[in-house]
């Protein structure tokens, strides 16, 4: 049995241990080492592992089998030897950081709507909650302001391990069906949560506590988070981009939203303005096609789908076999449409994809997909194959 000195601290961020066995682990091309004690958390409650090193040989990952803690390491530790470890203590503090806010916002959220937490994930950047219910997005800056008065208080983080009959009487969260030893994680006034996972000791060193997303998921919400340190590196890395955003606009920091919606306008004016010219193009070369044209192809570097549709649509009734239009380039390949009110285009395409290396679908009389051949191999290919 492994002594789970995280547990005891979860602060301690190194050991002096001895190594009970050291096996090669063929699957995984590393060797699993167990020690008598150790710092290094495994894998477990919705929170990776802890990283580090052990005995100068790098810790990859940990993992709990049964009552031991398996160290998986990319070097050989010799059993009977006595060793030192070290954990990387900084993603610990970090974790510990998300995962007690998670404690925190997840209780509100229960004490306050009933929800339950039904899926955790901790990540190397963001925390996911997947919640049972939906939040409108005031209900959720509540959630938040309450997380942080909680962090704001400093209240202790209680562990306590009951015994079953104290269990039964205690009102607690918990994911799924338990067995055994339950560890309890308390924060007085805020969740009571079943959990196996190392945590900070006092509530205010997780720092601020920030609701970053919420997305509707199976029907409840997912939401995303992000504490202490990170929320501070997500904060940092939004203020950049929101500098960048202001300086490309010319507006001040706080008006660059206003700003990005008159640009959305001058944007959609101007391709307004471009369509009604494309579509004044399109009637000319209508207008100017013969009685008698056989085919007609037209090429063009982009028009607006719906003016290449519409050219289409009316120019097959103009020629006697096929109208079509290009879009794009030599070097990029092409979109196409092509109409026709004699020809099946559907039984055309075959060869037509097959020669120009293209795809594409539609009805008889009008298909649409894109072709790689050039300018030149397209009409060649259209002047031979509609002799």
């Amino acid at each position: 049995m492994t002594k789970k000195l995280y547990y005891e601290d979860s602060h301690q961020d190194s050991c002096h241990a001895t190594v009970l066995s050291c096996e090669w682990n063929e699957k995984k091309q590393c060797y699993e080492v167990v020690l008598d004690q150790t710092v290094f958390f495994p894998e477990g409650g919705g929170q990776y592992a802890d990283t580090g090193v052990l005995g100068g040989v790098k810790v990859l990952d940990v993992q709990e089998k049964g009552n031991l803690i398996i160290h998986y390491t990319d070097g050989e530790l010799q059993p009977g030897t006595e060793v030192d470890g070290s954990i990387n203590y900084e993603e610990r503090f970090s974790k510990m950081q998300q995962h007690t806010g998670e404690h925190i916002v997840s209780g509100i959220v229960h004490r306050t709507f009933g929800y339950d937490n039904v899926g955790f994930h901790l990540g190397q950047e963001l925390v996911t909650m997947d919640f049972n219910g939906t939040f409108t997005p005031e209900q959720l800056q509540q959630v938040e302001y309450e997380a942080n008065e909680a962090v704001v208080k400093n209240l202790p983080i209680v562990v306590t391990y009951p015994s079953k009959e104290e269990l039964d009487q205690l009102d607690y969260r918990s994911k799924k069906e338990l067995s055994g030893q339950i560890r309890i994680v308390e924060i007085p006034g805020y969740d009571v949560c079943a959990c196996c996972a190392p945590h900070v000791k006092l509530t205010g060193e997780v720092g601020i506590i920030r609701l970053i997303d919420a997305v509707k998921y199976k029907g409840g919400t997912r939401v995303t988070m992000v504490c202490g340190f990170r929320a501070l590196k997500d904060y940092r890395m939004k203020e950049d981009n929101m500098r960048e955003i202001s300086r490309q606009l010319s507006a001040k920091p706080e008006e660059s939203a206003q700003a990005v919606h008159r640009l959305q306008d001058e944007a959609r004016m101007w391709k307004e303005k471009l369509v009604r010219v494309q579509i004044h193009a399109m009637e000319q070369i209508l207008d100017n096609l013969s009685g008698d044209v056989e085919n007609y192809f037209l090429f063009e570097e982009d028009v607006d789908k719906n003016v290449a549709r519409r050219f289409v649509d009316e120019g097959k009734g103009k020629c006697h076999g096929i109208c079509g239009i290009f879009l794009g380039n030599d070097t990029d390949g092409y979109r196409y449409i092509l109409g026709s009110e004699s020809v099946d285009l559907k039984v055309f395409s075959k060869g037509f994809h097959e020669t120009l290396g293209g795809k594409g679908g539609g009805k008889p009389e009008m298909i649409q997909g894109t072709v790689t051949g050039s300018e030149e191999m397209i009409r060649t290919y259209m002047e031979s194959a509609l002799k």
